[in-house]
């Protein structure tokens, strides 16, 4: 009956969703499910976040304010810190972070302080559904266990899915609505009505066998990822040692129509995604005695890319007979990819540090941050300078970073002293450097 009844609530449209966490995962989600007339409980243990939707403003860039406006009038979401609100939600999402630990073993701290949170107002007859990134096993083991403790039975008066999230921050052709979604279930029932739930707001719901199956979904996504841009940033200081531009080398493979997908180096791996979870399947390898070799090769040579890039500004400033010590160096674009304002895991930042450290006076430009905001590894009392003729002349080197496309490349290039270009947005010549 608890699977009737819930599948009539989202027959007819009646269903009051929850979603906690509301970062770059949880907001979208949140206005997605509301855009498409589901009315909306967002949950989040930062009352600045909670207050500034009820407000009807956007703390992130790329989502208008608005969107949320819209919505708020509409009386479809609204935000609070409050979790007993959960009590009220036929569908409770959790979307929270999933970092490593400083020994690169995953910290599941944010989900289990999650579940302590709603376990005292959860009720017969809802659906639970975790989209965080993590190993295969989490959802059944952490989960469906404490669900258990409840008294519940799992299929039969309470059902869980797990259903990772594919956010790609700044992409114009995909967004939440349309991106297919993976979706694994604890049992069929379970399953089955997740996908009910998720097609209120997804164009294409995509079942799999288990909630295990849907988690290495997730992280085989991401090590293709790691693995191949492991290969690149491997091949891009062999072919800079042999004369070949690697940029050119892969523009031309790319022309294959077949079999040949192009990847591309940088200065390291960002976000939150791509740099941790392949070591949430290293770590799960290890309880099955297993070595995971491709992907921590993968992480060795993507993390070990900062340094190269040092390296590549060190021989600059060498050639111009100037040391890293008292040297001003000017690094355009901090967030981890372009055109958004993410900071998660930026190489950009390591960059910073480790020029820093060697004595040189750093500054950034970056037109979605004014500010260098607080990070839990860095800390940079700096504010974003602007671009102009004048201010580039008074740096000996200019790091391009982060290649956000609002930046005025060939202003850049005539006003600058020296560039290292570690995004391939320059042709190189006397003054630029590919690293």
């Amino acid at each position: 009956m608890h699977k009737d009844k819930l599948i009539n609530i989202f027959n007819k449209n009646e269903q009051l969703i929850s979603i906690i966490g509301l970062g770059y995962v949880g907001l979208p989600l949140m206005l997605t499910f509301a855009e498409k007339g589901c009315k909306v409980i967002g949950l989040d243990i930062d009352e600045n976040k909670t207050n500034l939707i009820n407000q009807g403003l956007s703390y992130i860039k790329h989502i208008k304010k608005e969107r949320i406006q819209t919505l708020s009038e509409k009386s479809l979401i609204m935000a609070t810190t409050d979790f007993a609100e959960v009590s009220k939600a036929d569908a409770i999402i959790i979307c929270v972070p999933t970092p490593l630990n400083d020994f690169r073993e995953p910290d599941l701290s944010f989900i289990k302080n999650t579940l302590k949170r709603v376990i005292p107002y959860l009720r017969e007859g809802q659906i639970l559904s975790l989209e965080s990134t993590t190993y295969p096993g989490t959802t059944e083991e952490i989960i469906c266990s404490e669900i258990k403790k409840l008294g519940f039975k799992i299929g039969e008066n309470f059902f869980v899915v797990y259903s990772p999230e594919r956010e790609d921050p700044g992409n114009e052709n995909f967004n939440t609505s349309n991106i297919p979604k993976v979706l694994g279930g604890s049992t069929k029932s379970c399953c089955e009505i997740g996908k009910i739930l998720y097609k209120k707001a997804i164009k294409k719901v995509i079942p799999v066998s288990s909630t295990k199956t849907a988690e290495m979904t997730k992280l085989l996504e991401n090590i293709h990822r790691s693995v191949n841009i492991g290969l690149i940033n491997e091949l891009k200081p062999l072919a800079d040692k042999m004369g070949i531009d690697i940029y050119e080398v892969i523009k031309a493979a790319a022309t294959k129509p077949f079999g040949f997908v192009p990847y591309y180096p940088g200065p390291g791996l960002g976000g939150h995604c791509i740099p941790i979870d392949p070591f949430y399947l290293t770590w799960k390898a290890r309880q099955y005695e297993m070595n995971t070799k491709f992907i921590e090769l993968a992480g060795e040579i993507n993390t070990s890319m900062p340094k190269y890039v040092v390296n590549k500004i060190g021989d600059a400033l060498n050639d111009c007979g100037k040391p890293f010590k008292g040297s001003r160096i000017l690094v355009l674009g901090i967030s981890y990819k372009k055109n958004i304002d993410d900071m998660r895991e930026s190489p950009s930042v390591e960059l910073m540090k480790l020029l820093q450290n060697k004595g040189s006076i750093i500054d950034y430009s970056d037109p979605f941050f004014s500010q260098f905001p607080p990070m839990r590894k860095y800390a940079f009392n700096l504010k974003s300078v602007p671009i102009t003729k004048k201010n580039l002349n008074n740096y000996d080197l200019i790091l391009l970073a982060t290649d956000h496309d609002s930046f005025d490349y060939d202003f850049i290039k005539q006003n600058s002293k020296i560039i290292v270009d570690t995004r391939g947005r320059f042709e190189t010549n006397s003054k630029i450097i590919r690293a």
